[in-house]
């Protein structure tokens, strides 16, 4: 019977011997070379920029809403709003306008999707290299630092993607490019009046709620992504729904298994639907965790294009946010925010497992 063979192999799995760990431990040491490293780079970042492309429009809309752009200020909180906005953008600048800001997206995503897959990878092997030192507190820690490490190298492409997305062109207005928008906010005068005289801290503003808001949201993602994945590979109610080879063509206790035998009994692969389902609910979890700390991030980055001359914090942010739309203004754009994460993260992980097994790692 088939979950009498499911059992065994879960039996083997949770309770693994001296030789298992010794071969978990050297998995986990191969995951640190150069090649793996490499390998890994270029898989999360071709997953980052195709979720990021998928989602593009949205993406758009989006941050006009949380901005409070004065002309689809009018759209948001209604249930047709996005839909209207996009409207508006295709009649004022056509279907390129919904991809504004979008080459500047594309050279943020790549490396940030790529560090921030290369640095899992590596806080996992570190933080648990056999699978008996797997859980849930380490695999939120490994997810959190690999979501700061990324942001912290990427975060000035960030900014020029949410400036470049916020500039709607209406009439005869300046045309928007990216050189034009890291000149402008290169020469703002705030960061002239902050405690470093550095201009190249204009391009980090909303820095600190970006990392408060990183740490919630890539390690409830991982840690989600790394729940549900494990359920639908284990648990005998998934397992003939979501693996794509549902019972094993051969014996999981020979002491023999081949290198093929062993990885296909210790990560089964899913199937693509599965693998979309499972970073869809990891996306909208770790959305529904950290919306707040997004909507104050994007407010503080585009608070240049309304006063130039400083900085607006934190907390004073917060409370013009509270102020002005009260405890529901954090949650502006919450719908199309699960609109577009939900694909954006499902694709993102499914790719990034399709890319491995092309590169050939695991």
């Amino acid at each position: 019977m088939q979950q009498p063979q499911e059992q065994q192999t879960l039996d083997l799995l949770s309770t693994p011997h001296p030789r298992e760990n010794q071969s978990q431990k050297e998995t986990a040491k191969a995951t640190q070379s150069l090649d793996y490293v490499i390998r890994s780079g270029i898989a999360g970042g071709v997953a980052g920029c195709m979720a990021k492309t998928a989602i593009a429009p949205l993406d758009r809309v989006k941050i006009l809403f949380q901005t409070r752009n004065p002309a689809f200020e009018k759209y948001a909180g209604t249930f047709t709003g996005a839909f209207k906005a996009g409207r508006d953008i295709i009649q004022f600048s056509g279907v390129r306008g919904l991809f504004q800001g979008h080459s500047a997206t594309l050279l943020r995503i790549f490396p940030y999707a790529s560090i921030k897959f290369i640095a899992y990878e590596q806080y996992r092997a570190l933080l648990m290299p056999t699978k008996k030192s797997e859980n849930s507190a380490r695999q939120f820690v490994a997810g959190s630092l690999a979501g700061v490490t990324s942001v912290l190298f990427t975060y000035p492409l960030d900014l020029i993607r949410v400036r470049l997305a916020f500039e709607v062109k209406q009439g005869e207005m300046q045309k928007t490019s990216l050189l034009i928008t890291c000149k402008q906010v290169y020469h703002e005068p705030a960061a002239k009046n902050g405690w470093i005289h550095w201009n190249i801290f204009n391009f980090y503003r909303g820095f600190v709620p970006t990392l408060a808001g990183m740490i919630p949201y890539a390690g409830v993602s991982f840690w989600t992504y790394h729940k549900v994945t494990q359920f639908c590979r284990y648990h005998p109610m998934a397992i003939p729904h979501t693996r794509t080879h549902p019972t094993l063509d051969f014996d999981p206790t020979r002491n023999d298994l081949t290198a093929s035998q062993r990885r296909q009994l210790e990560k089964p692969d899913l199937t693509t639907w599965a693998e979309l389902f499972c970073g869809g609910i990891s996306g909208l979890v770790a959305q529904t965790s950290s919306y707040p700390l997004e909507v104050i991030r994007r407010r503080m980055q585009v608070g240049g294009l309304y006063n130039p001359d400083i900085f607006f914090g934190f907390m004073s942010t917060v409370k013009e946010i509270y102020h002005t739309k009260g405890f529901k203004g954090f949650y502006v754009g919450l719908t199309i925010g699960y609109i577009k994460v939900v694909p954006m993260v499902a694709v993102s992980f499914a790719v990034y497992e399709k890319m491995k097994h092309a590169l050939d790692i695991y």
